[in-house]
């Protein structure tokens, strides 16, 4: 027996068409997967069933009754949860407060009494939390078994799961995959969201494939495989770009000696950290999210003083430069947010010009025929689908992170910084930006990759150096590195034991 089915679902935003006319069902004790780039329409799809947002047509059934979502309380009431990317628990609470809270009817709260319900309800469902622990305290793995134990314990018989593993280590995946087996297997109907093809073959029964807001099919597990859902999810077989062949990389271009750096609040964010990256090499930094990459990233790109340490590109100190300085050092920034590093307001042209005005200046006016020949070129070359005259804000996310590529790396610059330059973009974009990344390794520039995605570390780095707690905890070569071992590094785990730069 069906547990959902959604008939016909319809969803607008304005001009854009985001679910077209989609049907999708799940039995009851299986774990379905939702399948599509960034985009394709899954995440919108499960809000709807959520009832965080409303369909313009199309109707939902729930264990064969219509049901009628307007809210998430009315799904909650209809046995349906969800877990989102960004948790929603209190830090200073306890897992057995965030628990039951908002699902306890008004009476006061006991706390042996509840710690004790909800320790049993985990015990019952398999789900391995502390019921005294302060959430505060907990792993981001851990977080994510609270926020699961929630929806199940407001008696969820349907899960959806949206990008599960996107704030995972390896070892976190794995244990998340072993509890939905066993829930999947106390009769839980699972939605799990990804775009990810190695994952929904791991744990899935199911895969339903979106591909820009429409269903392009549903498939067995055992009837398919990862070249075919590719093929199914972007219309071609194989896609994504690697690194070929092994090189020696030339002199260090860039080098960061014991860099020492404060957070926004003033708390420690980088502790000494010492790395070299040598001309026609990519070295890949890899951790979760928060460990010090975005201060990093901020430090060499000029927008952040570090407190300790010196940072220098060939023979030019650049500890504590301003941003012009460090471009014209032959710096090539591509920033962690791509919204942050252009201005809305101003034109695709006038955006492709900023970091370098004074090239376009005649006789003491800015060049507006030159600025627009320029744009044209680069538009041409980065494949962006925008004219020079349009708002940099009109952009979707793909087009916009080319514009910055654009400008960043067609003057050719001896050092890249490329922070979590993939992150939101589609399969095809994403292939399209780690391309142009391989392309200025191959030309001999000194890459630095900061990614929080460890598959995208491992297809582009001749090295990878973890980063944990503000700490570089190890650099071994990209040959030598494993999944295992790497997890283990960025949960803090184990120390590399091969090479390192750290002093």
């Amino acid at each position: 027996m069906s547990a959902i089915q959604m008939r016909g679902i319809t969803k607008r935003f304005g001009p854009v068409l985001a679910n077209d006319h989609i049907n999708f069902d799940l039995e009851q004790g299986e774990i379905h997967a939702l399948l599509g780039e960034n985009g394709a329409g899954k995440t919108t799809l499960m809000r709807i069933l959520y009832g965080l947002y409303h369909a313009d047509a199309g109707e939902v059934f729930v264990n064969g009754e219509k049901g009628h979502i307007t809210s998430p309380r009315d799904a909650i009431r209809l046995g349906i949860g969800m877990v989102t990317q960004h948790f929603t628990l209190v830090p200073p609470l306890t897992v057995a407060e965030n628990v039951v809270l908002g699902y306890t009817d008004g009476f006061r709260l006991r706390p042996q009494e509840i710690q004790r319900q909800v320790g049993k309800a985990a015990a019952g469902l398999g789900v391995e939390v502390d019921p005294t622990a302060i959430v505060r305290h907990l792993s981001v793995g851990e977080r994510q078994r609270v926020e699961i134990l929630k929806a199940l314990y407001r008696e969820a018989r349907v899960l959806i799961l949206d990008e599960p593993t996107a704030v995972l280590v390896p070892q976190e995946v794995g244990v998340l995959f072993e509890t939905l087996e066993r829930l999947r297997q106390g009769g839980l109907s699972v939605i799990f969201i990804s775009h990810k093809l190695n994952e929904v073959m791991t744990v899935c029964d199911r895969i339903t494939v979106l591909r820009d807001g429409r269903v392009v099919g549903t498939v067995n597990k055992a009837d398919t495989s990862q070249s075919a859902l590719a093929r199914m999810m972007v219309g071609r077989e194989t896609f994504g770009v690697s690194r070929e062949g092994e090189q020696a990389p030339g002199s260090p271009l860039l080098r960061i000696r014991s860099l020492s750096v404060a957070d926004d609040q003033g708390l420690p964010a980088l502790k000494g950290v010492s790395l070299e990256v040598g001309a026609g090499e990519i070295l890949g930094v890899a951790g979760v999210s928060g460990n010090g990459q975005t201060e990093l990233s901020r430090v060499l790109a000029g927008t952040l003083k570090p407190t300790e340490g010196q940072v220098s590109v060939g023979q030019d100190d650049l500890t504590g430069a301003e941003p012009t300085r460090v471009t014209a050092a032959g710096v090539g920034r591509i920033p962690e947010d791509r919204h942050e590093g252009l201005v809305g307001e101003l034109t695709v042209a006038e955006n492709l010009v900023l970091e370098h005005l004074g090239d376009f200046i005649t006789a003491g006016t800015l060049d507006h025929r030159r600025i627009r020949q320029h744009a044209e070129r680069l538009i041409a070359e980065y494949q962006i689908k925008a004219s020079p005259t349009d708002r940099a804000r009109t952009l979707s996310g793909g087009n916009m992170q080319k514009l910055i590529l654009a400008r960043a790396l067609s003057r050719e610059p001896r050092v890249v910084i490329a922070s979590q330059p993939t992150r939101g973009l589609d399969v095809g974009a994403t292939e399209y930006v780690r391309g142009k990344l391989l392309e200025q390794r191959g030309r001999g520039a000194a890459v630095l990759l900061l990614s929080e995605d460890l598959d995208e570390v491992l297809a582009l780095s001749d090295r990878i150096a973890v980063i944990y707690e503000g700490r570089i905890v190890g650099v071994l070569p990209c040959a030598e590195a494993d999944v295992e071992q790497l997890g283990l590094m960025m949960s803090g785990v184990r120390e590399a034991t091969g090479d390192s730069d750290q002093d």
